[in-house]
């Protein structure tokens, strides 16, 4: 299965994005409101950078609340970690653990069409377990 199959019935005006002048306090606003933990940065049409909860931990014990005032584009973890739409959700997932992040910008070109997250991953990856079970078990039965 790939990250397309994934993005199926899924629309990119549905994906929560910040734009890279947006001051780290909204960013943080909209997280909290959305209950997400990370918001790809967007320059135009371009995935400049991620945005996550981590960011603001580091940032805020770094200089504690003056974070708060900065753009994006100066606190986000930049570049950002991409993955195409035709990559299999096993890379993605392999991906997501050896760079240690939770969520990936999925782009065409250089021009996002999703976003996904590790737990989109991993119900996908057991969806299809489950599906290869259940054909095993109608196979052994029919057999």
């Amino acid at each position: 299965m790939d990250i397309a199959t994934l993005l199926e019935g899924r629309s990119t005006s549905d994906v929560v994005s910040c734009a890279i002048g947006t001051s780290v306090r909204e960013a943080v606003a909209l997280l909290a409101s959305k209950r997400i933990g990370a918001v790809p940065v967007m320059d135009g049409d371009r995935v400049a950078g991620i945005f996550s909860e981590r960011d603001v931990i580091y940032r805020l014990a770094e200089e504690s609340d003056a974070c708060l005032s900065r753009p994006l584009g100066e606190v986000m973890t930049a570049p950002a970690i991409t993955v195409e739409r035709n990559s299999a959700i096993l890379d993605a997932l392999a991906l997501m653990t050896r760079r240690r992040i939770r969520h990936l910008p999925v782009v065409d070109g250089e021009t996002m069409c999703g976003f996904i997250s590790i737990g989109d991953l991993v119900k996908a990856r057991l969806d299809q377990i489950e599906h290869e079970a259940e054909a095993m078990r109608t196979y052994i039965q029919t057999a």
